[in-house]
């Protein structure tokens, strides 16, 4: 698996030569080969609760999706293959509809709080739920409230992490309470003793 030879295009690279980026490119071009995913991609996905993808249209036209679902609905089946329970939604079809005509996809996972992304070039696979009982288990999220329509198998090209730059932090309201866990056990702890304390001095008083 080689991003960079997916990703620089013989016009990419006639760029690259005249911004006098082009020689350390080529540089990590021949260097940079990774045989499927490793622990550190299937971690980072796993803790994904959305993605983007983007496809290509009989017409020519990309189109990119938000993909959505509960944390980790985006599976790794194995070092080469990713794959997701396609959700019911507006029933525009656009995104399975261009894979029926070219499988070519490509998908930016970001984790905003770590400014971390990371770019996966894979070819598609539409499978309808009835033909593969065990793949449809192995993908489902039983406690997710939302009707499956097929199932997208994404059989991995290459990869690459793009650097933190130009990435703004973002936080989930889960992240948030999270974070403010701590400050808010100890206001409810201060308002309980202030509560207490004003109890005492009204009896003091009496």
């Amino acid at each position: 698996m080689n991003f960079a030879q997916i990703a620089f295009t013989e016009a990419i690279q006639r760029l690259q030569t005249q911004a006098g980026s082009r020689d350390s490119y080529a540089r990590m071009e021949a260097r940079t080969s990774v045989d499927g995913l490793t622990h550190n991609e299937a971690d980072f996905i796993a803790d994904r609760d959305h993605f983007y993808m983007a496809s290509i249209g009989e017409n020519g036209f990309p189109y990119i999706q938000h993909r959505g679902g509960p944390q980790g609905f985006l599976k790794v089946l194995d070092e080469k293959r990713l794959g997701f329970v396609d959700f019911r939604g507006n029933m525009q079809f656009i995104s399975v509809g261009n894979v029926a005509t070219q499988n070519k996809v490509a998908l930016i996972l970001v984790d905003y709080p770590r400014r971390a992304r990371l770019k996966i070039y894979a070819e598609a696979e539409v499978v309808e739920l009835a033909a593969e009982p065990e793949l449809l288990e192995s993908l489902q999220s039983p406690d997710y409230k939302a009707k499956p329509e097929r199932m997208i198998v994404l059989h991995v090209q290459a990869y690459d992490w793009n650097c933190p730059q130009h990435i703004t932090p973002r936080y989930s309201v889960p992240e948030i309470e999270l974070a403010f866990a701590s400050q808010r056990q100890l206001i409810e702890r201060l308002q309980a003793e202030n509560s207490n304390l004003r109890a005492e001095l009204e009896r003091s008083k009496a």
